[in-house]
């Protein structure tokens, strides 16, 4: 029996990030310099996307680069940014054939100009698809992210269209990148690393870890595989004291959740 078979389809989490790490490592033990590795990294992204579009996945979010990646090597920068453009071109076919809608998650507005096109094109080119969410986590950072969301909010009181005391945790949700999708059930990281590295860290409360020691470029669907079986042998208790106790939302109210841009619009409305 495959790994693919032991997976319970009506148990398939509706939200998994990944935070790709181990490219830089994998160049090194083949003597090859660190964008090497970060080539070969995208057959996995690829593999990944494919293998969560088939399952059914309603959100996938892959930590690509983060605000404090810009202190790497100004080569290793420059390589990554134009892997990036490379992969927004190349990899646009993958989304389309498998139905992915294409969003990113990030200050957009600090990366090079010449990515700005690139990632227009590919939001606008899958933003019609009904599939799997597909966030990249480009230049995103969750204490960045969260002084963001408490800067929009402070403006709010600032401008008296809002009492202090109606802040809330809804409120905070609303005003980060991820504002109307499902918290990450599951994050998994590569590589062997038992840390968050600063991703989804006001989304991921709850969620579920699963650390491997494979590493990113040599990841493959049936390391995905293996990762949701063991999210699938686990209990949430969400801090309740049975599993059974915790209200779930049904995989189809997520997915109008996720496929409606409308409710993320309204959401983030105070943001303008």
């Amino acid at each position: 029996m495959s790994y693919l078979d032991k997976i319970d389809q009506k148990a398939i989490p509706q939200h998994v990030g990944i935070i790709m790490d181990g490219n830089g490592r994998w160049a090194a033990e083949r003597h090859m310099p660190r964008i090497h590795g970060h080539r070969s990294a995208v057959n996995a992204v690829r593999e990944s996307v494919e293998a969560a579009a088939e399952l059914g996945l309603n959100v996938l979010t892959l930590f690509a680069f983060s605000t404090e990646n810009w202190q790497r090597p100004k080569k290793e920068v420059s390589a990554l940014m134009e892997l990036f453009y490379e992969f927004l071109e190349k990899e646009l076919h993958t989304m389309l054939e498998n139905n992915v809608r294409f969003q990113l998650i990030g200050d957009r507005d600090k990366l090079p100009d010449f990515l700005q096109e690139r990632l227009s094109n590919a939001l606008n080119s899958t933003s019609d698809n009904t599939g799997l969410l597909l966030n990249l986590a480009l230049n995103y950072g969750g204490r960045d992210e969260i002084s963001r969301a408490v800067r929009i909010i402070s403006e709010l009181v600032k401008k008296r269209e809002l009492q202090p005391e109606n802040i809330d945790e809804a409120l905070i949700s609303a005003n980060t990148y991820t504002a109307g999708l499902p918290d990450p059930d599951l994050i998994i990281r590569t590589s062997g690393e038992l840390r968050l590295s600063n991703f989804l860290i006001w989304q991921a409360a709850y969620a579920e870890f699963y650390f491997t020691d494979v590493l990113w470029p040599d990841f493959k669907r049936e390391d995905l595989h293996k990762a949701l079986i063991e999210y699938q042998n686990r209990k949430r208790r969400m801090g309740r004291s049975t599993a059974s106790a915790v209200a779930s939302i049904s995989k189809k109210k997520v997915s109008s959740i996720v496929k409606d841009k409308s409710i993320k619009s309204r959401l983030t409305q105070t943001s303008t």
